[in-house]
C-alpha cells in the first residue's frame, strides 16, 4: 500500500462527516456503533468514511470481537501543516532569501 499523500490526506479531511468522525476519534478510541449514535448515520456511511481516513493514514482500526474500534493516529496530523508548505513551496530558501526587491 502506498504512503498517503498530503493531497490525500487533504481529501479525506475535506469532508464534513469525515472532520467530524476525526474530531470525535480526538476525545479518544471509538467502536463504530458509537460513532454511528453520535454521527446519527446508519453504520455502512460510517465504515465508509472511516475507511477513507484510514486508506489517508489518519486513522487506526482493531478488531475486537465483533467490533472494530478506531483511534486517530495523531502523528500525520501533526505534521500535516509542514507537510503542505514543504509541497506548495518545495524551494525553502526562497523563503529566507531575497534576491529581488520587494518594492
Amino acid at each position: 500500500m502506498a504512503t498517503p499523500t498530503v493531497l490525500d490526506q487533504l481529501k479525506a479531511l475535506a469532508q464534513d462527516t469525515r472532520f467530524e468522525l476525526l474530531r470525535h476519534l480526538a476525545a479518544g478510541e471509538r467502536c463504530v456503533c458509537d460513532l454511528e449514535d453520535l454521527l446519527q448515520l446508519p453504520q455502512s456511511k460510517v465504515s465508509y468514511h472511516l475507511g477513507v481516513l484510514r486508506e489517508a493514514g489518519l486513522v487506526e482500526s482493531e478488531q475486537r470481537g465483533k467490533n472494530t474500534y478506531y483511534a486517530l493516529n495523531r502523528e500525520p496530523l501533526f505534521r500535516l501543516g509542514g507537510d503542505l508548505l514543504v509541497s506548495l513551496m518545495p524551494d525553502h530558501t526562497a523563503l529566507t532569501d531575497q534576491s529581488k526587491s520587494v518594492c
